[in-house]
Parts: structure tokens; sequence; C-alpha cells
């Protein structure tokens, strides 16, 4: 009358829990994107990301530091210019604040952790694309990967340890490993946004660089309806020479993710956006769901669909909750 089979047996303690997870998040998993601003003499809140700030120099190397203290896996950082331009110049520039807040980086840390630079044009342009636009005003694919395997360089000149090549542009990562490679960076590393979809839940992200974009980012990031072409984007940057690959968003694609850890054998990162972030801080706000239950929810669902590596606003948290 009664089940052999008792499943709950090892759901029955905290300990036993601990015991028999067969999924886990530890801080060297984790990745914490940063934002760095040109010309700030304070950190400046993000309104649609609470908790998340636009750094000064300062701040940053401070939270560089903790993060390495953490034992967290790297950061990620971006950078905020004064002034934008339509080419973009600033991205290349030694003395613009994203090289600046590599080299302030890697001075902190060292090895400690790895310093990874968001490899795009999206943040110095003053149309707020990922590209140079050409005479239409259509993103220029090629006089684009021109400028990425510039800035690539720039970076690695910088000190940065990985590269993480976000714009979507085809052939991206091959002309930046090639530039890399005849620059004598061998060493450098490139993580791919092999998958990158047109996603709303880039919202707050555009409030957080001060986005100048103009129109949308559909004819180059993915179609959120299409699975398939993100195996082939994923195949073609190995191919190109990526060290690792990112899916991003990461919540709305966890399929994606899935099929992606199945078809490859190097490891896969996906970005916790800030969309995803913002929808669980603004529901906790208002009492509706239990804040840290949330996240660690999110984060292990990551983990589970395969994920080796997290991106995500939450990891300084997290880590120093699971001391």
């Amino acid at each position: 009358m009664f089940p052999q089979d008792r499943p709950r047996r090892l759901r029955t303690s905290p300990a036993v829990r601990r015991m028999v997870a067969e999924t886990s998040v530890e801080p060297r998993s984790l990745v914490l994107p940063m934002f760095v601003a040109e010309g700030r003499s304070e950190p400046t809140p993000i309104e649609s990301m609470p908790g998340v700030v636009q750094h000064t120099r300062d701040t940053a190397r401070r939270a560089i530091a903790e993060a390495a203290e953490l034992g967290l896996g790297g950061v990620m950082l971006f950078g905020l210019p004064e002034r934008k331009d339509a080419t973009g110049s600033g991205a290349l520039d030694p003395g613009g604040i994203l090289n600046v807040a590599i080299g302030d980086a890697v001075a902190e840390v060292g090895d400690a952790l790895v310093v990874m630079s968001d490899l795009c044009l999206d943040e110095f342009t003053d149309h707020g694309h990922c590209g140079v636009l050409d005479s239409h005003g259509r993103v220029d694919n090629d006089a684009t990967l021109d400028l990425y395997a510039k800035m690539g360089v720039a970076h690695a000149e910088a000190g940065v340890h990985m590269v993480g090549p976000s714009g979507m542009m085809d052939g991206q990562v091959g002309v930046i490993r090639r530039a890399l490679d005849a620059a004598g960076h061998t060493d450098t590393a490139i993580l791919a946004y092999a998958v990158k979809y047109s996603s709303a839940l880039f919202g707050p992200f555009r409030e957080a660089v001060a986005s100048s974009l103009q129109g949308d980012r559909r004819t180059y990031q993915q179609d959120p309806a299409n699975a398939r072409e993100a195996i082939r984007e994923t195949l073609l940057d190995i191919e190109e020479g990526a060290d690792l690959v990112m899916v991003k968003p990461a919540l709305s694609y966890l399929d994606v993710l899935a099929q992606v850890r199945a078809q490859v054998t190097v490891p896969v990162a996906a970005y916790n956006v800030s969309g995803e972030y913002a929808m669980v801080e603004a529901a906790a706000a208002n009492g509706w769901i239990d804040r840290e239950r949330a996240i660690d929810e999110a984060l292990l669902s990551i983990r589970r669909a395969g994920a080796d590596i997290i991106l995500t606003y939450w990891a300084a948290e997290v880590a120093r909750r699971s001391r």
C-alpha cells in the first residue's frame, strides 16, 4: 500500500540536501560586470538597477580588489566616455576610459582574477550602434571589423587578460584573433559573445552605459525566434579562434544555453543581464518574492542549464553570502 521508493529521504535536512546537490554556484564561476565612467568624482547610482553604479576610477579599483578577495572568477569592464563620435574613436585611445580602467584593474589585482573587457563600440559612438555606419545609415560589418581588431590590440596592450567581442559582427572573432597574434598577444584570450539576442531585457543596461542608440540592433543581434542559428554562430566563433563562448541573455534562453553546452567542448558562459536583474529587484522591493532565494534560484538554473561561468551583477553579493 505504501511506496517503496522514497526520494524525500534525500530532502530531510539542509545537510542531506547540501550533500546530494547536483548543481552549485561557486564564487570562482561568477564574473562581475562593472561600469567605469570618465571624469566622475563620485559613483553614480543606476536607477533601473538598484545597487549597481557607474564607478569612478577609484571606486572601480576598490570594487575590483574586493572581487579578487572574494574569490570571484573575474570582472567584465565597460567604459563610459565623456565624449562620443561617429566612429567611437575613444575606444582606441590608450588614454580612453576603458583602456585606462583595464590598466587600473590589472595594476590592482594582477593575476588574482581575470580582467575582461567589453570589446564593442556602442558605448563610444554618438549613434549608439556597435559599429560604424555606412552612407545609408546601416552598420558596416567589414569597416567595423578593422576597428575591432585595433580595439582588441589596445585592450591587450593595456594589460587585459580576456577580451569579450560583443558586437555580433560576422567574422569578428577571427579578425581579433589574428590582430592579437600579429601584435604578440598570443596569450590574450577571447570570450566570444557567440549568441547574443536582440532582447528587450537589455533596457536597464542602456541607462547604465548612457546609451545614445538610435533605432535598434535587429540587423546584427539574433532573432529571439531562432535557436538553430545560435549553434551556427557558436561553431563559427570557435572555428575562428574563440577560447570561450557566451549566451546572452541567460534566463530567457536556457534552452539555447543547454544546446550550446551540448555542442561544444570549450567553456560556456552566460550573461544574467540587466533586465533579469531589474525584474528580481523590483519584485523583491514590492515584497512579492523572497529576494535572496530568487537570486540563488536564478543562478542555479543558469548553471544547471550548462553554464560554466555566469556574468551577473549579484556576483559579489552571492560570494559574500557563500562564506
